[in-house]
């Protein structure tokens, strides 16, 4: 499979840390860059990963964050995502890539068509110049 959007992940700032009963909370705040044939842009210093381990070691990552940029047109655009991905932690460290689901919104009128179809899935991949997140269209041929 080829990637329509490569995201890679910089650190933006101090992690925030929660643990109660309940289970653990952190809030990771980050920004980056978006490369791909669809887009090309920076992610604004706003995003955040929160993830959630809960009292039966369910890890949930909920990232949130905004792309800033030009659509594949060459328009000014911006594409909202929230990425959301689940781990059992009782069934050992977690492994890479990770896989995560997407939702995309735009404001692209090139874009909005093809990437408001919730069709896609997200990979976390440690790469030799830090973490990227890569964005897949689901296709029903073989890749």
């Amino acid at each position: 499979m080829k990637p329509i959007l490569d995201i890679k992940i910089e650190s933006n700032g101090q992690d925030l840390h929660l643990e109660g009963e309940n289970g653990t909370i952190d809030m990771i705040p980050f920004k980056g860059t978006a490369t791909g044939e669809i887009f090309e842009g920076i992610v604004e210093p706003c995003g955040v990963d929160t993830q959630l381990v809960n009292a039966a070691g369910i890890r949930h990552m909920s990232a949130r964050y905004m792309l800033t940029g030009q659509d594949m047109d060459g328009q000014p655009a911006h594409i909202y995502i929230e990425n959301n991905g689940w781990f059992d932690e009782n069934q050992g460290p977690m492994t890479l890539p990770f896989k995560t689901v997407p939702v995309f919104y735009t404001d692209s009128k090139a874009l909005a068509p093809y990437l408001h179809r919730n069709q896609f899935v997200g990979e976390g991949h440690m790469l030799p110049d830090g973490l990227h997140i890569l964005f897949f269209e689901i296709s029903s041929k073989k890749d």
